[in-house]
């Protein structure tokens, strides 16, 4: 399962595609039929990465890739408006060492929800990419050869020459 790029925003539903990034803040992509493109703003919304979302666990927390592996292979996945109740008897089922305290039933609706934006879609079934250890090294190795580092120069600076400079003599009056 492939998540990486899906955020979900503060104050809107669904889930977004990160698409890019200008100065004034986030460009995404709706995850529903519609496609719509929007720009998010730095300073008021707050985005999460469904890959670093994790679940409050009894021991350990758990993370959200692992709760929608074990959804994937559940028998029927409950719609995300039915009782709190019998979603919590789901998750129960998914992610049996989940807090039940800290973990609300918006929660898992939340999460339920997510499940049924994403299950259809190929990045929900595609592997995950696995990188080499030694592999950015060999990058930024290559990135060293092909284009040395320069010395910046100074934008717009001048040397002090003795206009610019006030020396100060020790003792020196000024002339009558």
């Amino acid at each position: 399962m492939n998540l990486t790029g899906l955020v979900a925003v503060s104050g809107k539903s669904g889930l977004h595609k990160l698409i890019g990034q200008n100065k004034s803040g986030f460009i995404l992509e709706s995850l529903d039929e519609l496609k719509t493109k929007t720009i998010v703003s730095i300073s008021t919304s707050k985005l999460a990465s469904l890959e670093d979302i994790t679940v409050y666990g009894e021991d350990e927390d758990l993370k959200l890739k692992d709760v929608f592996e074990k959804m994937k292979t559940a028998a029927k996945v409950p719609d995300a408006k039915v009782d709190g109740k019998e979603l919590r008897k789901f998750f129960f089922e998914v992610a049996p060492n989940h807090d039940e305290v800290k973990v609300y039933s918006s929660d898992i609706k939340k999460i339920v929800n997510w499940f049924h934006i994403l299950k259809d879609m190929p990045l929900f079934s595609e592997a995950e990419e696995v990188k080499e250890e030694g592999a950015e090294d060999k990058l930024e190795a290559k990135a060293i050869k092909v284009s040395p580092l320069k010395a910046a120069k100074p934008k717009n600076e001048k040397a002090p020459s003795a206009k610019n400079v006030a020396v100060k003599k020790a003792g020196s009056k000024k002339n009558p």
